[in-house]
């Protein structure tokens, strides 16, 4: 348990955020666990329950609908039928648990007698697809101004391939007027196979070209967005006899645009087709103050 405070007090310290460790056998003791120590004051932020003999003392009064993997609809299922612990629950035949919540359930149950039935992934699994959508800070009416969007978006995208180490094979460029405001109605969105790439003046250049086709003038557009799939691992690619771009000048060019963005923050450095005065963007008119990051945002205090 010094671990775990030591932890506790090193993430506190370092990221100021409070914190809660649960330990058990699998993680549906592990989660348990770590709901008693965020609720349980005595437990000064940790509870352990590997011990068999502590799980079944705190299972007398944990109730059914605090477990993970437990939803409010299946709970009150379980108290129709008279349950409404974690001990009730664990009292009631495999079976009958299976017939009831099928084999989620039985896992459930498998989990809270110290079974593990599911496996902890020390790495997480690679992404499937990348999207970018925004609704819009004000109506866009204007090809330029959708374009200098779309490029954002794409950009933005590239950053999230690059930041992963993937590629794209596919993109799919949507956008479409406000359903809620009396507007006409018109959307649109095109999907295509584009060379795998991360690189930033690439996929802008496949997004306008998709998005041209699709652009309606007289409409007031509230959203658009960019959406990646087919991702695979840069460093499995196989090289290509005819690439329509020098791999070895993109990459560099893009680490160097990431180095200067990730020192001086985000969009210091960026495409020109992505807008200088941008009016396009979100408001964010409820962001909360970022005291720990913004040496802008820091509360001043006045003395009387």
């Amino acid at each position: 348990m010094e671990f775990c405070q030591m932890l506790r007090g090193a993430v506190r310290q370092i990221a100021k955020i409070p914190t809660c460790v649960g330990v058990g056998p699998s993680k549906t003791i592990a989660k348990a666990a770590n709901k008693l120590a965020k609720s349980r004051p005595e437990l000064n932020g940790v509870c352990d329950l590997r011990d068999e003999a502590a799980r079944v003392a705190l299972y007398q009064d944990l109730g059914i609908g605090e477990v993970w993997g437990i939803g409010g609809k299946t709970a009150e299922k379980l108290a129709a039928s008279g349950v409404r612990t974690v001990a009730d629950f664990l009292r009631l035949d495999p079976r009958k648990v299976r017939d009831m919540m099928s084999v989620v359930g039985a896992r459930v149950q498998a989990e809270l007698r110290g079974v593990s039935c599911l496996p902890l992934s020390l790495m997480a699994p690679q992404r499937k697809g990348i999207a970018v959508t925004r609704s819009f800070g004000m109506p866009i009416t204007d090809w330029w101004t959708m374009r200098e969007a779309v490029a954002s978006y794409a950009t933005r995208a590239g950053e999230k391939l690059r930041e992963h180490g993937l590629l794209a094979s596919t993109m799919t460029v949507l956008l479409h007027t406000n359903p809620h405001n009396g507007d006409p109605w018109y959307s649109n969105q095109h999907s295509a196979r584009i060379e795998a790439t991360n690189d930033t003046t690439s996929l802008i250049g496949e997004a306008i070209r998709m998005l041209e086709p699709m652009w309606r003038a007289g409409f007031r557009y509230s959203k658009a967005g960019i959406m990646l799939g087919e991702l695979i691992d840069a460093g499995s690619q196989p090289v290509s006899l005819f690439p329509t771009r020098d791999p070895v000048r993109s990459a560099r060019a893009m680490a160097a645009l990431d180095a200067v963005n990730g020192r001086f923050g985000r969009d210091t450095l960026r495409p020109l087709a992505t807008g200088i005065t941008r009016t396009w963007t979100a408001k964010a008119m409820n962001l909360s103050p970022r005291y720990t990051t913004r040496v802008g945002e820091i509360l001043v205090g006045t003395a009387y």
